[in-house]
């Protein structure tokens, strides 16, 4: 293409996390002969990445129905279980309060831990030459319609999405707002290898500080998710290895045993950040650049997930009935899918964080308190089991793991 060739698309996305070419891989998978780009600042590779991430059952039926799940399924671990403790400043007892068996059905576990090469890989390999890949490019300008790359080029289609994360660039040239605020907590994550056996179960554990998750891996690995406050992770980010695992089995107690780090841990400033519109003038936003929660439920990937279920959807329909794809009408649809689910998920992780991430004794005695109810009312425990997997029969096709 020249430099200044103008190439006409029928979707452009711009962002190529596994949000953007889950979306890509939908699109192309749904309709014969649809032209679709994936733009990134990067070249698309497999990342040397040891991090994994929490699929819930709907999300993973996405992954079936576009046919990439086997792939997936080999290097992942299945969630049988989960064990939720509370403990405060000091407690050397950490007792357990809620448990859920880690079925959505016989056989059918709510959530696998997927590793990112593994998902990555297995997109990356159905996309084949089916989605025109341009990258590594840097986006220059937008407009309604157009992109106009660093190198002169540019791309021209109905309907541009942004899924190029929470500092999204196409979001603020659109001029969309996000309301929020800061944690000032940061999360830590890393993988470790443990003397015991996980069985399949994850753990998360309550502490003043903010919630501490270890969640299974193959093999005697698990993946550490670990909320602190923003002072306290300097410290535990500027610890060597062996301080950092006598650190990570007082906390996790005697559940895995003596734990070694697999890699470096690392840190990320946590906030909440919401778009306050999820679409613009022939432009979607999905995954991070329309919401970023907190991390406590282990939702934010199958938030963007569920974008993407929706989005293809919308899109495919229009086109299939001579509709205008990028007009308002239809990306409003999108929007009014995805705002309810997207509001819903941001009050439960923030009502969490707020509820557990602290050490005054009234409000420990109440949430312990109904956390024990919780645990021994089993329809309850269900639904809660039901509303993590992101299981649902109303919602776009892809989540039951059916065709567009």
């Amino acid at each position: 293409m020249s430099a200044a060739a103008e190439e006409h698309f029928d979707v452009a996305i711009v962002g190529g996390g596994p949000v953007g070419m889950t979306l890509a891989l939908a699109l192309v998978q749904s309709m014969r002969g649809i032209r679709v780009a994936l733009i990134d600042r990067r070249p698309l590779s497999v990342p040397k990445d040891n991090r994994a991430s929490a699929i819930a059952a709907g999300v993973r039926r996405v992954f079936e129905a576009l046919g990439v799940w086997a792939e997936m399924e080999a290097h992942s671990q299945p969630i049988t279980a989960m064990r939720i403790t509370d403990s405060g400043s000091g407690d050397i007892a950490r007792p357990l309060f809620l448990q859920f068996d880690g079925e959505v059905a016989p056989g059918e576990a709510f959530a696998h831990m997927v590793p990112n090469t593994a998902s990555q890989a297995a997109l990356l390999g159905a996309m084949g030459d089916l989605v025109s890949v341009i990258a590594p490019a840097e986006i220059a300008d937008w407009s309604e319609g157009r992109l106009t790359l660093a190198d002169g080029r540019t791309i021209v289609s109905p309907v541009i999405v942004a899924a190029d994360g929470a500092q999204s660039a196409l979001r603020q040239r659109a001029g969309i707002t996000t309301s929020g605020h800061d944690y000032h907590q940061t999360g830590l994550v890393a993988t470790i290898t443990h003397e015991l056996p996980h069985d399949g179960v994850a753990y998360e554990h309550f502490r003043p500080s903010g919630p501490f998750a270890s969640l299974p891996l193959k093999g005697n690995r698990s993946s550490l998710v670990w909320t602190e406050t923003s002072e306290n992770a300097k410290t535990f980010l500027a610890m060597d290895s062996d301080q950092l695992a006598r650190e990570i089995e007082a906390v996790m107690g005697s559940s895995l045993g003596a734990v070694t780090l697999e890699d470096k841990l690392m840190g990320f400033p946590l906030r909440l950040q919401i778009a306050r519109e999820f679409v613009g003038p022939r432009l979607a936003l999905i995954g991070d650049a329309a919401h970023v929660v907190h991390p406590i439920a282990g939702q934010g990937l199958n938030l963007g997930l569920k974008d993407v279920a929706a989005l293809a959807e919308v899109i495919v329909d229009a086109i299939r009935l001579g509709l205008d794809h990028g007009s308002e009408d239809v990306l409003g649809r999108y929007q009014a899918w995805r705002r309810l689910d997207t509001a819903s998920m941001v009050m439960v992780t923030d009502g969490m964080n707020r509820l557990f991430s602290n050490d005054v004794a009234p409000v420990r005695a109440i949430r312990d308190f109904g956390l024990g109810l919780v645990d021994r009312a089993g329809p309850l425990k269900d639904a809660m089991i039901r509303a993590a997997s992101g299981v649902s029969q109303s919602g776009p096709k892809l989540l039951s793991g059916l065709p567009i």
